[in-house]
């Protein structure tokens, strides 16, 4: 199979990229050179925000049976690759997002919920959710329906994160000392380990799969105790868990998603639209979730070998709590 991964040096795309190799597939990646491709990948150089940006991708005589794209701003960078591949390539995969349902969705919505308004295939950027789903119709646009494969992710977890909150919790954890853990203990949460979302998709491609799917592991794969308790054990076992209950945290300001990374409130329309999706359809075509414990210890060993720095997406908010924050509502004795 001969792979066109479009970024590919970091997190997903470089998961993919990785992935693909490791199946023997051709792999080409096409980014804007800024940090090194995958050994075995071939590189073309160009930034899809620039003028003459795919000028390389252009003047290259390559075809592929795959494009996969995990591009999130603006819609129109998707819109021009794909038109300018689909001579070229046998099908294109996007890499979208849960968030291109309209909000808020139900508890249990499947693919077929109600979708974002306001999106189209030629904007430039606006806002996350209406980006992803223009990015969405572009692919289609240019591919059809029969050739392409919308991968509605949710959370991504795993090594290569450079969003922060895997990577927070593990620093964190390392430090030490009282831990403010959100509650439930029992909450349960939705992900996936960017290694299981490589594999799916250059499965799915194998089968020729089209059409959209929500990827993520079913709900109650981990919950915030088994994920927060991996935590700790892999970076030593330092850090004592003191379980708050969500009404606490809230009453203290601290915000869900962002301070607290992966953890919302049960009950909340975040908790529905992040934690709460129904995956039966990828489920069925394949989609395998590694133990939560596996996507933690593989992350903090991937951390600690780049000096336990993660990198950072500037596109994307910092995350994580003030420690001062986190001390004064643990010195007032909240724990759950």
């Amino acid at each position: 199979m001969r792979l066109l991964m479009l970024g590919g040096t970091e997190f997903a795309g470089r998961a993919v990229a990785e992935a693909a190799l490791g199946r023997g597939w051709d792999v080409t990646v096409f980014h804007r050179g800024r940090h090194e491709a995958p050994p075995g990948a071939r590189s073309l150089l160009g930034d899809r925000t620039a003028p003459g940006g795919l000028s390389a991708l252009a003047d290259d005589p390559g075809e592929w049976d795959v494009v996969v794209d995990t591009w999130s701003a603006a819609p129109s960078a998707v819109r021009d690759t794909a038109r300018l591949l689909r001579g070229r390539a046998g099908r294109y995969v996007y890499v979208s997002s849960c968030s291109v349902y309209a909000w808020a969705p139900p508890a249990g919505y499947g693919e077929d919920a109600p979708l974002v308004e306001g999106a189209s295939a030629d904007a430039e950027q606006t806002d996350y959710a209406r980006d992803k789903r223009g990015g969405e119709l572009a692919a289609v646009a240019s591919f059809s329906a029969d050739r392409s494969l919308l991968v509605r992710a949710g959370l991504i977890l795993g090594p290569y994160e450079n969003v922060g909150r895997l990577p927070w919790w593990l620093a964190r954890m390392s430090r030490g000392g009282q831990v403010l853990a959100p509650g439930p203990r029992d909450l349960p949460l939705q992900y996936i380990d960017v290694r299981d979302l490589s594999e799916w998709i250059l499965g799915a491609v194998e089968r020729e799969l089209t059409g959209p799917y929500n990827l993520m592991s079913p709900q109650g794969h981990a919950t915030m105790g088994t994920f927060l308790e991996a935590c700790a054990r892999v970076t030593g076992g330092a850090a004592e868990l003191r379980w708050t209950e969500p009404g606490v945290i809230l009453e203290a300001g601290i915000e869900p998603w962002t301070e607290l990374p992966v953890w919302v409130p049960p009950g909340s329309d975040l908790h529905d639209a992040l934690h709460s999706a129904d995956v039966s359809r990828a489920v069925g075509a394949g989609l395998v979730c590694r133990p939560v414990e596996e996507t933690v210890a593989d992350t903090w060993d991937w951390l600690r070998g780049i000096g336990g720095v993660a990198p950072q997406r500037p596109d994307r908010t910092r995350k994580g709590l003030d420690p001062e924050v986190e001390a004064k509502v643990l010195a007032a004795g909240t724990g759950a």
